[in-house]
């Protein structure tokens, strides 16, 4: 195994992250129009992150990670939203996607992380199977909604397993197992099928792969995987990692928002209206407003993250409460962002509504984020029926 090579040398603390994160955000937010024309995260903004460590942020120690803890990968994520919300997009999903080192045998891990400083694993959802062979699986799957795709140098699926007797694999409790294959991504074509409304720079596009072998080793059952680093970060569930990182975008975003809104209401005087915006009454509440909903979601939300990191390194577990926390506080930080982005958009007047302003790409992305799986309404009565007595919903948590 591998320590990081000396130019990625990486910070140890959050506040030296969130220097570095900053020594990058003008390239990110440079690339921004351009990943919106091709519809991927520029080449010069991707080497820029490879370059101070951005992909590495969840990744064990052993092959090269920084292993930040969740507070702080939120932070990055968040700071990264408010130059561009595709580039936090992909830092978030290939940070999560990173912690699957943790899951796999060292070797694998090493092959896959530990030998390639630029590595990045991606994976999307779509129909698939695994049937097992001599050694292995040998799996079919079409996968949509791969985001950092065109950079990944691995791919991943999720297959339920088909037995050689042609029988559906079955966990104890009666659900077929499904597991988690992971294969280089050089042979694999992507198809072009992300033309969206928004996130456009992620460029989220579909893989397909038929009767590919894939080793026993180069796969898990996500829910319940071998743990094979032993250290708190890795008690958390990939689902949790990342309700709390694609919050941390929503939430940069939405403060970015924020940001031009008062850059833009200094000299605003619609027409038909006597004063300015920052001399206009109606103004100042909308302003106040929005401004508390998303301060109060931030604080809930990273202060529900900072005792689930400090409950976890005590107790060596993840519990149901805190998951539960997690999840609520997470996907009402999103509900709240995207709120907050509609109230300044509508009140920024027509301004806004030009391709070449500031509000008019990140309402766009904020609508993706919070269509997104995480943003779900429906968390919220998932949360609610447990508080009532109702057994868990792990697939939230």
């Amino acid at each position: 195994m591998n320590d990081a090579p000396a130019h990625l040398a990486l910070p140890s603390t959050a506040e030296a992250w969130l220097e570095r994160v900053a020594g990058v955000l003008p390239k990110v937010a440079a690339g921004a129009a351009e990943g919106e024309r091709i519809r991927r995260v520029p080449d010069a903004v991707m080497t820029a992150l490879h370059d101070e460590g951005m992909f590495r942020l969840l990744l064990p120690r052993e092959f090269g990670g920084a292993e930040v803890s969740p507070p702080t990968f939120f932070r990055v994520v968040e700071a990264i939203a408010r130059a561009d919300a595709s580039t936090s997009w992909c830092v978030c999903q290939g940070n999560g996607c990173a912690m699957m080192a943790a899951y796999v045998p060292a070797a694998v891990a090493d092959a896959i992380w530990g030998r390639d400083p630029r590595a990045i694993l991606s994976w999307g959802q779509g129909p698939a199977e695994a049937h097992v062979v001599p050694g292995g699986y040998r799996i079919t799957a079409s996968a949509s909604f791969v985001s950092g795709g065109h950079y990944a140098t691995w791919f991943g699926a999720h297959c339920p397993i088909v037995e050689a007797d042609g029988k559906a694999r079955l966990r104890a409790d009666g659900t077929a197992e499904t597991r988690t294959f992971l294969f280089p991504a050089k042979p694999v074509p992507m198809t072009d099928a992300w033309d969206v409304l928004g996130l456009r720079a992620t460029g989220s596009d579909s893989i397909a792969v038929k009767d590919l072998f894939v080793r026993e080793d180069h796969s898990i059952v996500r829910e319940a995987p071998t743990l094979y680093c032993n250290r708190p970060l890795y008690f958390y569930s990939q689902m949790g990692i990342y309700a709390l990182g694609f919050a941390g975008t929503a939430l940069g975003l939405a403060r970015a928002v924020v940001d031009e809104f008062l850059a833009l209401a200094k000299d605003k005087k619609p027409r038909l209206v006597a004063v300015t915006h920052a001399d206009n009454p109606v103004v100042h509440d909308e302003l106040a407003r929005a401004e508390a909903r998303l301060s109060a979601a931030r604080e809930y939300l990273l202060g529900t993250a900072e005792r689930m990191w400090e409950e976890t390194q005590a107790s060596g577990e993840t519990a149901i409460e805190s998951r539960m926390a997690i999840r609520l506080a997470a996907t009402h930080a999103i509900r709240e962002a995207a709120e907050v982005t509609e109230i300044l958009f509508a009140t920024a007047g027509t301004a806004a509504i030009f391709a070449r302003s500031p509000f008019e790409r990140r309402l766009r992305d904020m609508h993706m984020v919070a269509q997104q799986i995480q943003g779900r309404k429906s968390h919220f009565q998932a949360v609610g029926a447990w508080m009532l007595g109702h057994a868990p919903d792990y697939s939230v948590i």
